[in-house]
């Protein structure tokens, strides 16, 4: 619990200027996550004809999928400092921008050496968004209210699926114009958006309240001075500069904790949809992304649920950690599984519900004891450390599927591995 929960509850007139941010910023926040997740996974549905076409086994596919987690580990720190530095609309757009036209050249890919350099290069180009958009609401919204803030633009990662995975589907059943296979035109369609969004992002992000034309003089003076009272007290109770964020035992601790969550899932994310097409050959891909989207559903009621009640009662660790064990259960479990699809989608439904779960209320940690560049280089190097799960997961999963464990025995191998991020979550100081 943070010492200004504690000492402050926030009035009326506080909570009224947070739900008038949270409508301005939030649904354009919203759009941008869901184009830059849809970007990073639908590289999973591509592969249902792509890996065909081009000759990718399973364990090259894990390392196609992970790659584009090694450009962006390496680049997150830097990127997210230079936001808070240079102002997140500019930073925001230019990430868009770049990342949205190595997404559409992914399209062009001619074996499985380009598209891992591809898949590096898209890691580089949106390296420091997500991180930067937690920093970005950090400047915006209290302790108290992040965990529902968060969770609320983090409803973006199961919305792509849900949205995008029918789309993914149609599109590589019916798109095959100009003598090009349909994976790379799902690639290069769901490309462009970025590119839009980049431009969008320029004009309409104010980088502090201090510019928000939304906000009258008084309610902008107001949600400052509470921002700047707030991280005052963070400085004075854990001074922590950007390099000490950087040595602290608590962010390592938080970086570990998310490399074991991340592995389910981005995990999940992948091989999902390889996953439910395997259940019966008669599945259209169509078919397979209309059953992807019902785990999806269900992890996103989840996610709401979880981190409203985070929230209200202002706890994090354990909101964290059962989602987290309810997952790892899941996974354990699919390998006995009959092979019904109704079992099947309920277990994945399981899984994803105790995966997206998690994201809110972890989220808001790091905030309780960061803040300005401290923040910017902490919740970057956490963010940074935990995506390499999604390099080991989908990789370790690619490389146990071509052993007599199959598939399935790579699930189990991530669910030990969400295991023991939950006790890692535990183990954390309770404040």
């Amino acid at each position: 619990m943070s010492v200004t929960a504690e000492r402050e509850p926030e009035s009326a007139v506080e909570k009224g200027i947070a739900r008038k941010v949270r409508r301005r910023l939030l649904p354009f926040l919203f759009l941008l996550y869901i184009v830059a997740f849809l970007d990073r996974i639908n590289i999973g549905f591509a592969a249902l004809t792509m890996n065909r076409e081009l000759g990718i086994t399973g364990g090259q596919f894990g390392l196609i999928a992970g790659g584009f987690f090694l450009g962006y580990c390496l680049f997150e720190v830097p990127s997210n400092l230079l936001l808070h530095r240079i102002g997140a609309r500019v930073w925001i757009a230019r990430i868009l921008l770049s990342w949205g036209v190595v997404a559409m050249l992914s399209g062009l890919a001619r074996s499985a050496t380009d598209l891992y350099a591809l898949r590096f290069l898209l890691g580089v180009a949106e390296a420091g968004f997500f991180p930067g958009i937690i920093l970005y609401l950090t400047y915006w919204f209290s302790q108290r209210e992040q965990a529902r803030t968060l969770a609320l633009f983090l409803t973006g990662a199961p919305l792509t699926t849900i949205l995008g995975a029918p789309v993914s589907g149609w599109i590589l059943d019916h798109a095959h114009g100009l003598g090009m296979s349909s994976w790379r035109w799902l690639l290069i369609l769901e490309g462009l958006p970025a590119i839009v969004c980049g431009v969008l992002a320029y004009f309409l992000l104010p980088n502090r309240p201090a510019e928000a034309r939304f906000l009258s003089a008084e309610e902008k003076q107001l949600l400052t001075e509470r921002l700047r009272a707030e991280e005052e007290r963070k400085r004075e109770s854990n001074p922590v500069s950007a390099v000490q964020a950087l040595r602290s035992g608590r962010v390592w601790h938080l970086a570990a904790t998310y490399l074991a969550l991340m592995t389910g899932f981005y995990s999940m994310s992948f091989w999902m949809p390889q996953t439910v097409k395997a259940l019966s050959s008669h599945y259209s891909n169509t078919t397979v992304g209309l059953l992807v989207m019902i785990p999806h559903l269900v992890g996103l009621g989840a996610m709401l649920t979880v981190s409203w009640s985070s929230d209200r009662r202002m706890e994090r660790k354990w909101h964290t950690a059962l989602p987290v064990m309810a997952g790892a259960t899941g996974l354990l479990l699919l390998g006995s599984a009959p092979g019904s699809a109704v079992v099947n989608v309920a277990l994945l439904a399981l899984v994803l519900a105790g995966i997206y779960s998690f994201l809110g209320p972890f989220w808001s940690l790091p905030s309780e004891f960061l803040s300005g560049f401290s923040a910017a280089s902490g919740i970057a190097f956490i963010n940074s450390v935990g995506n390499l799960g999604g390099v080991a997961g989908p990789w370790a999963i690619g490389a146990v599927s071509q052993t007599h464990y199959g598939v399935y025995g790579g699930y189990a191998l991530v669910g030990v591995a969400l295991i023991a991020g939950a006790a890692l979550v535990l183990l954390l100081p309770r404040k």
